[in-house]
């Protein structure tokens, strides 16, 4: 049976649950998961660990009354997006209500300047940011002041704080939070631009307005130029645009229009903003809600954090593989023929085996044999050379009784360097019977994350 794999607000959930456990484990109930301490699995799967995860959570949660306060800073973020875009409106209405002169005359370029200038000036810091990954410039002051607001107490965590706290750095940090952050960007300019787009029509409708254009620095023809080639893609969409007479007379101090070169500079007018303002916000929303759902769907939790390594073996314990350790007393007759499955499925199939500084008394599995045991610099260059040839999973087998040195990571790195193999790494006992303390435990998963093994590829045997 397949495993659903977790939404992303099922992952922030059980972060947020992680931040107040690590804080406040001993005032939590945890009446509501007695029944899930003592789950055995025979496979790892990331799928399927954080489907237990996301259960767990969901118990404590209830259980806990948690629902508000994890909930809460989700709501938050939502009112404040809500405010920004009434602003965005607001600030839109003024800026093209205050670019329209009392005296009916419009100056076209200063009201494309009010409404489009800022409105390029961000797309450009935006675009900055986004090509060179600069978190001040996609996200913006006002994101990087919102990420450290849940930062300010840290002294007097609650509750509350800590969900909030977990929420902004799962959704507001990283490639998630630059994609939320910019979705929110693309709205308040829309918002802004769609509130003067339509104070205009308004105006336009109700009062009549002559168009009015003038320069002190640039020359004469400049602006001209300039309205020819602004008014090219809207030729294309059928729009009429002034043509050089209704240009020319349009000129700052020159007679008064009529009402034909006034529907041709409304239009234009209308068409540069939906054109050059409104579409590209409109593509680019687009291109970051998708950039946005496609982050969540490859947002992982770290799994190398002693809390997540903790759950891990309280909720996806390892099944013992059972098997006979005496002499077989009926060695001189011909057992029945049985075909046993190893119940160990977690180690990969056909994966090529090598040891890293192993004894004589490890208990390897019975399905796995080594090719090698790099115990000296001459087996290790040997390995190299082997490893060079293979192809399909790589299992490296280290002594889980031992703490790690900087010797055995280095080794395990000039595997990984000279192979294309998957890694994995299996954590061999001298007695099965006898666990590795967590201590151990957590020391060779830092190893593998140094070495560029993901946690679900740690086989504890």
């Amino acid at each position: 049976m397949s495993v659903k794999i977790n939404p992303f607000t099922d992952l922030v959930r059980i972060e947020q649950l992680r931040k107040i456990e690590s804080a406040k484990a001993k005032e939590l109930s945890y009446a509501s998961i007695a029944d899930m301490e003592n789950q055995t699995m025979a496979d790892f799967k990331y799928a399927d660990f954080t489907q237990r995860l996301s259960t767990r959570a969901d118990r404590l949660i209830k259980d806990n009354e948690l629902e508000d306060a994890i909930n809460k800073p989700r709501d938050q973020f939502k009112h404040a997006g809500w405010a920004c875009l009434v602003i965005a409106a607001i600030l839109g209405a003024l800026a093209a209500g205050n670019a329209v002169s009392e005296l009916y005359t419009l100056n076209i370029y200063w009201l494309l300047a009010v409404l489009l200038g800022f409105n390029l000036l961000s797309l450009i810091l935006w675009v900055t940011g986004i090509t060179f990954n600069l978190q001040g410039l996609s996200s913006g002051i006002a994101a990087q002041l919102a990420s450290w607001l849940p930062f300010r107490n840290k002294d007097n965590d609650t509750t509350e704080s800590l969900a909030r706290r977990a929420w902004w750095e799962s959704s507001l940090t990283g490639a998630v939070g630059k994609w939320r952050i910019s979705v929110l960007t693309h709205q308040f300019w829309i918002a802004y631009l769609a509130a003067g787009f339509v104070l205009l029509i308004l105006l336009m409708l109700a009062k009549q307005y002559n168009f009015i254009w003038g320069t002190t620095l640039l020359p004469e023809s400049s602006l001209p130029r300039l309205t020819e080639s602004l008014g090219k893609p809207l030729t294309l969409i059928g729009l009429e645009i002034p043509d050089a007479h209704q240009i020319s007379s349009s000129r700052m101090g020159e007679v008064r229009q009529d009402a034909q070169t006034r529907s041709a500079w409304a239009r234009f007018l209308l068409g540069v903003l939906l054109i050059y303002g409104l579409l590209p916000r409109f593509l680019l929303l687009a291109l970051s809600i998708m950039l946005l759902k496609w982050s969540e769907h490859r947002f992982k939790l770290d799994l190398y954090l002693p809390y997540y390594i903790d759950l891990r073996q309280q909720l996806m314990a390892r099944k013992a593989a059972p098997k006979i350790i005496d002499a077989d007393p009926f060695a001189g007759t011909k057992p029945a023929e049985v075909h046993h499955t190893p119940v160990n499925n977690a180690i990969p199939e056909n994966a090529h085996t090598l040891g890293v500084e192993l004894d004589d008394k490890i208990d390897w599995p019975d399905s796995v044999t080594c090719r090698l045991n790099i115990i000296d610099q001459q087996t290790q260059e040997e390995a190299i050379e082997l490893v060079k040839k293979l192809d399909g999973a790589l299992l490296i087998g280290v002594a889980a009784y031992r703490l790690p040195d900087r010797g055995v990571q280095r080794i395990i790195k000039d595997i990984l360097a000279a192979t294309k193999c998957r890694p994995w790494l299996l954590l061999l006992n001298k007695n099965p019977a006898a666990p590795v303390s967590n201590s151990r435990e957590l020391a060779w998963f830092r190893l593998a994350e140094a070495c560029g093994i993901p946690a679900e590829h740690v086989i504890t045997q």
